[in-house]
């Protein structure tokens, strides 16, 4: 089995054996975060290949040679928001992806940052030996070593199991997402959910979605922008949507530790303007 990543505009992008294989078209042209952080003007699928090679090559994406400790890649992204939450004991653990390994428990939080701070919307993975192991010794616990398969329930399920009870976990559908809360219902837990990956969502997917997130990012989707009621926001680009009075703390949890300046304001939210968008959002 390769490696999937959707990536840039949602191109879908197939990684086997250290090799990318295969590109697909992006579905947007424009991403604020990456001209930014990689001077990227047009979203084309060359650019695609060359940014998934540049991961391959500068941090070992999808290969034994993964470094799982990695730098602040935005003030606040879902993994930044984890990390924090983790230092400063609103979370006990969390359950996010990381390539080579599928679904992953930790309350490390330097390793949570290291696996989700340059991961795109990743689809399938396979076994990595290197990465698990990687993820073994600092303390994370890989789902399913034989399959590395995803699956954010399954990750929840065994977070209880091990004694945890206040729980991050990143969700990118609704039907996961409401999976997710009867599951906390079940066992009596406390879950974050955070969504990720929402480029393309359906307005009607977006309105389910959101009924079952406490926090969102805004990646390009238009819908998710046109429906949110946000409690909070950070970040007026690719944004940062708290939705519950839960995501609203632990995103100013994370305020407190972001080292440049930060404004907080009252005003109707979201605050989105125009040039700074993603385009085309879809």
């Amino acid at each position: 089995m390769p490696h999937v990543m959707e990536m840039l505009g949602k191109a879908k992008v197939v990684v086997e054996n250290g090799e990318v294989v295969e590109v697909g078209e992006p579905q947007i042209e424009w991403c604020p975060i990456f001209d930014k952080v990689r001077g990227i003007k047009k979203i084309t699928s060359d650019e695609v290949r060359k940014n998934m090679e540049f991961r391959i090559s500068d941090f070992g994406m999808f290969t034994d040679n993964r470094q799982l400790e990695l730098e602040v890649f935005v003030g606040f992204g879902a993994s930044e928001i984890m990390m924090t939450g983790l230092r400063r004991g609103v979370l006990d653990t969390t359950v996010t992806v990381c390539d080579g390994a599928g679904t992953v428990i930790t309350n490390n939080p330097k390793l949570v940052q290291g696996m989700g701070a340059r991961i795109s919307g990743l689809v399938e993975t396979e076994p990595i030996d290197g990465i698990m192991n990687g993820i073994d010794k600092n303390g994370g616990i890989v789902l399913d070593t034989s399959t590395a398969r995803i699956d954010p329930v399954g990750g929840v399920r065994k977070a209880a199991e091990l004694g945890y009870e206040k729980i991050a976990v990143s969700a990118i559908d609704p039907d996961t997402a409401k999976a997710l809360r009867d599951v906390e219902s079940e066992l009596g837990i406390d879950l974050t959910i955070i969504g990720a990956h929402v480029t393309g969502v359906s307005r009607d997917d977006a309105l389910k979605l959101l009924d079952h997130l406490d926090i969102t990012t805004g990646c390009a989707s238009k819908n998710v922008r046109d429906v949110i009621k946000p409690l909070a926001q950070v970040g007026t680009a690719v944004p940062l949507f708290a939705i519950t009075q839960k995501g609203k703390e632990l995103m100013l949890e994370r305020a407190k530790d972001v080292e440049s300046p930060v404004l907080i304001n009252t005003m109707p939210l979201p605050v989105l303007p125009e040039h700074k968008q993603p385009r085309e959002l879809i």
